[in-house]
């Protein structure tokens, strides 16, 4: 199972649209479960909360993959052979998408990879979108199904 840890909701309907097309593909694949949380990220100390509420989520049965303009970048093939590579260890992998301040250290630790897509910072409702349609190309890549060129 996939489970995407977002802080934040989806406020603008179009966008929200996009996500449920990608959640609906992906779904062919694999379960996932995306899980809004509070943001509460006005100001650092109010981190600390998100932080805790992320933490409800991690587990070490899982494989949490912290997403962060400060982390490794890895293109599309190599995000498909990670996708691969740890659900033959782990059972679940969850990925986790912070809000406006970003990810808390606390959570990054607990982390076994901080990936960015790039070094460019995205709010975080796009991201979320972002993040669907690469799990949907891994799928497709590592099915050898037409879509990624």
């Amino acid at each position: 199972m996939i489970k995407v840890i977002c802080v934040g909701k989806i406020k603008d309907s179009n966008l929200k649209s996009l996500i449920d097309d990608y959640y609906k593909r992906i779904i062919k694949y694999t379960s996932i479960q995306i899980i809004e949380l509070k943001d509460e990220n006005e100001n650092y100390d109010e981190m600390k909360k998100e932080s805790k509420e992320i933490e409800n989520y991690l587990d070490s049965k899982s494989y949490n993959i912290a997403l962060d303009r400060l982390g490794k970048n890895i293109d599309s093939i190599n995000f498909s052979k990670l996708i691969d590579k740890t659900f033959i260890s782990y059972p679940n992998i969850n990925f986790i998408i912070g809000g406006s301040l970003g990810i808390d250290k606390s959570i990054l630790d607990k982390c076994n990879i901080v990936l960015s897509f790039s070094s460019l910072t995205f709010p975080h409702q796009l991201f979320r979108l972002m993040l669907l349609e690469q799990i949907y190309r891994s799928f497709k890549i590592l099915n050898n199904e037409r879509y990624h060129k």
